[in-house]
């Protein structure tokens, strides 16, 4: 060990997924430390729609989101827009999207997305056990519903790759979705109920409690947003805002929408983006939801936590800087009342969070090419909360020196 290096690790990001590597790291007695730009679960952790979406296993990037897109995209209000203000910047992002939906590099993205949800699943429920948070969890299922024969029979190539990998699902009739979910409007002739999807009782509380138990076994959470990082004879150099620096054994850089700004300063350039999220949360009482419900067709979700009915999703590609557009809450919400005609619409509460993307919609998770000190882990999309295990193990595995769970070469950082 050099003379003033802090031996252990430090996470950048108190997140979901930083908090979750956090832990998995110090199981391995390694000392950590986080430090978080504002306070543990202020991202997009905290406003998700709470689902562990382990049979989420196709790409947003496919050419069945390029058939939809250029229609979605003439909607300010849809499931997908960008912005015209931010049209120019995202541009080469959008390219190595459009390159991402070839057959074959869909094909690689879901065996690859596959096995990190295989493994996510595998570490959950111990990862919560040990968390002390395994009563958060919820095995409720989700509905994917559908307006018609046709929209049905469009998804079902997707089903068809499901299937090739093990996913239970079933199609389903309109009374066969009312024995699972009562009061969805009648325009929903259609549906595919997922045993294997799961939820969190409220994705907030359960990152906190996290946070609890991490600092609870001695780690520590301090305060400070980082600037940069430099590699140093036997580990890394922090630089945060305020001008301090500490040097450390070895960092895992989880910052969600913000990494890659730290990123760069180790002189990587990757393309991440942001799918601003929106929701509002609405009274516990607002719907008597028995599973998730998804309206595919239209970008959003509508789930039961533990705080509340939650309605949102939706990505809208507009960058960090741009203030908020709670129109599209408002869009959202005037659907799943038509759409869930017993809804009660009043006291909600709404909310915008940046969820960290990349163009192939698999996360970076591996080893900076500047040191094997530094560890990447983000860029997870919409599946944060869905891979923050699974993840977590990978993180552990790499700090440790232990080869990693299942093969991450596609998750690489330099891959683009």
């Amino acid at each position: 060990m050099q003379i003033g290096i802090e031996p252990g690790v430090v996470v950048i990001g108190a997140g979901v997924v930083g908090l979750s590597a956090a832990i998995a790291a110090q199981a391995r007695g390694l000392a950590v430390t986080v430090i978080e730009r504002e306070a543990p679960a202020a991202g997009a952790s905290a406003g998700n729609a709470g689902a562990f979406a382990f049979t989420d296993i196709l790409p947003l990037a496919s050419p069945g989101i390029l058939k939809k897109a250029p229609k979605w995209l003439l909607d300010p209000l849809g499931p997908l827009s960008v912005p015209p203000s931010y049209a120019l910047q995202i541009a080469p992002w959008m390219f190595r999207f459009w390159r991402a939906c070839s057959a074959g590099r869909v094909a690689h993205s879901t065996t690859a997305q596959t096995a990190l949800m295989d493994l996510s699943r595998a570490e959950l429920e111990p990862f919560l056990a040990e968390t002390g948070t395994l009563p958060m969890l919820r095995k409720e299922g989700n509905l994917q519903v559908y307006e018609s024969q046709a929209e049905l029979n469009a998804s079902l190539p997707g089903w068809k790759a499901r299937e090739a990998h093990g996913i239970e699902f079933r199609h389903m009739n309109a009374a066969e979705m009312a024995a699972i979910q009562p009061g969805l409007a009648p325009r929903f002739t259609h549906g595919t109920f997922t045993p294997g999807w799961y939820s969190i009782a409220d994705p907030k509380l359960y990152t906190l409690a996290l946070a609890d138990h991490f600092c609870a076994r001695g780690g520590r959470i301090e305060r400070a947003e980082v600037s940069g990082l430099r590699p140093v004879e036997g580990g890394v150099e922090i630089t945060t805002t305020d001008g301090r620096t500490r040097r450390v054994e070895k960092v895992v850089l989880a910052a969600g929408a913000f990494s890659h700004q730290v990123a760069r300063t180790l002189g990587e350039a990757i393309p991440l983006e942001t799918e601003r999220g929106y929701n509002t949360t609405l009274p516990a009482d607002a719907f008597d939801l028995k599973t998730q419900v998804t309206f595919g067709g239209h970008g959003f979700v509508v789930t039961r936590l533990s705080t509340g009915i939650r309605v949102g999703g939706a990505v809208e590609l507009g960058g960090l800087k741009l203030p908020p557009n709670f129109r599209r809450s408002e869009a959202m919400l005037e659907k799943a009342k038509a759409f869930l005609p017993g809804l009660k619409p009043a006291g909600g509460v709404q909310w915008m969070g940046f969820r960290p993307s990349l163009p192939d919609s698999l996360p970076a998770i591996g080893r900076a090419r500047a040191t094997p000190n530094v560890v990447y882990a983000f860029g997870h999309g919409h599946l944060g909360l869905t891979q923050s295990a699974g993840t977590a193990r990978l993180v552990a595995d790499l700090v440790a020196g232990h080869p990693p769970a299942i093969d991450i070469v596609s998750f690489s950082p330099q891959r683009f």
